[in-house]
């Protein structure tokens, strides 16, 4: 995905420096939701160390089995890591993909875990409704684009979730699709009839006070900083204040907490960007007559949606650097006037980066790392149902005695290999990277 050259400066009416960096932050009333610190001593049944979609789900469902007393601890605000600055996409699945489960897993295992998630898509609806979460929710489905014009590759996942997956994605022929989306870049597409994409900060944010309306204890700006033992049971050490929990769950995602060795070793966190433009009023519908969300097939893809005040939020790109905004801007900017050249001029009011936790399997390490602790994280770039289906799993596990978290078994915490991980990573991106655009080239030079 080499990014095309940056449009002039004279064309966008807002200097990149002018950039509010996050669009989710800034359309979230900051006021006070009662997440005050730690201070003192505190006691818990089940501690959870991380507020974002995979802890804060993990204590809404305790609280939901009749668990009540749990505390959990943020290091910054709720949702200020990946759960809050995402692209808001609300679909089934894994970053690993499904054929690759139907061969590592076998066919009963992999539709487990698939339909774990598509599950948890619906549970993240009904929870919007069930607790009044105001999260901009647009249940208009996701599209999946063809860069290219073989189609096989649509062809052929459309055929293998349905075989194995009982999952029915409708076919999208070239010209429908670019009646949906008003671009001569796609060819055929897949259509997610039951996804939607929503504000992940608000959700985020909705779901905490959910959590905390039931009796869960929530502390903002309370980094765990210590996990020691503690007779049968664990001590976390917050600069203010320590929980002392007969279990810990470590939901920390790509923002290390520096807790235990080999969980921080598991994981890269990955950088990802994503920005926000001016509201386009009737230009929207210029270039989308869909509301649904939309991504394309390449490794290196672009993914974007309509926001419900005209403006649309464009992401992608994988990297190991985290960076400013005006870079950010700068490369995403060019990613969509190839999408979309008739917008060139629009102003970017909000450009953001931020971190993701991978593995080097691709998929969540979940479940127990010892006697009373719990580990939730590597959800990659496609977390938001996974971690929704992870509280779920975790909950179970430790309010009921439930195993079914060792259907993940296979994928376990395994080392990342860093440093030397992050080049490979930023390696392997580029050379997918390259491969997409070599195969791009040779499809139009084949086509004239």
């Amino acid at each position: 995905m080499q990014a095309a050259a940056y449009p002039p400066a004279a064309k966008v009416s807002m200097a990149m420096t002018g950039l509010s960096s996050n669009y989710y932050t800034a359309t979230v009333p900051e006021r006070e939701l009662g997440f005050g610190q730690l201070r003192g001593a505190s006691s818990a049944s089940v501690c959870v160390v991380g507020g974002g979609f995979a802890g804060l789900n993990t204590a809404l469902g305790l609280v939901e089995r009749g668990v009540r007393d749990v505390v959990l601890l943020e290091s910054h605000r709720v949702g200020f890591g990946a759960s809050g600055r995402n692209g808001g996409f609300v679909f089934g699945g894994f970053s690993r993909g499904e054929d690759s489960l139907m061969r590592e897993l076998g066919p009963d295992r992999a539709r487990r875990l698939y339909t774990g998630t598509t599950q948890a898509v619906e549970l993240i609806r009904a929870r919007t409704d069930r607790y009044a979460i105001d999260c901009d929710r647009v249940d208009a489905g996701v599209l999946w684009a063809n860069w290219f014009r073989d189609p096989r590759v649509l062809r052929e996942r459309q055929a293998l979730l349905q075989r194995n997956y009982d999952v029915h994605w409708e076919w999208v022929a070239t010209e429908n699709l670019r009646a949906r989306v008003r671009t001569q870049r796609y060819h055929d597409g897949l259509f997610e009839p039951q996804a939607f994409h929503f504000h992940p900060l608000k959700y985020a944010r909705g779901i905490a006070r959910a959590a905390m309306a039931q009796g869960v204890a929530i502390h903002e700006q309370s980094p765990a900083i210590a996990l020691e033992r503690n007779g049968r049971g664990w001590r976390v050490r917050t600069p203010d204040g320590a929980v002392e929990a007969d279990q810990v769950v470590l939901a920390c995602g790509g923002y290390l907490a520096g807790l235990r060795e080999e969980v921080d070793a598991g994981v890269l966190p990955i950088a990802t960007y994503v920005m926000v433009t001016q509201p386009l009023d009737a230009r929207l519908d210029e270039i989308m007559t869909t509301r649904a969300a939309v991504y394309d097939t390449r490794f290196a893809f672009d993914y974007y949606r309509p926001l419900p005040d005209t403006r649309l939020l464009w992401g992608g790109r994988i990297s190991v650097r985290d960076r400013s905004p005006a870079e950010v801007e700068k490369l995403l900017y060019a990613d969509m006037l190839k999408v979309f050249p008739q917008l060139d001029g629009v102003r970017i009011d909000h450009a953001w980066s931020g971190l993701m936790s991978y593995a080097r399997h691709q998929m969540p390490q979940l479940g127990a790392i010892d006697d009373g602790l719990w580990l939730a994280q590597a959800f990659g770039g496609h977390g938001v149902a996974p971690t929704t289906f992870a509280g779920e799993l975790l909950a179970s596990a430790i309010a009921q005695g439930d195993e079914r978290w060792r259907e993940l078994s296979h994928y376990g915490l395994v080392s990342a290999m860093k440093p030397v991980g992050f080049i490979g990573a930023q390696l392997s991106y580029w050379w997918a990277e390259l491969q997409d655009e070599w195969k791009d080239r040779v499809e139009r030079a084949r086509a004239g």
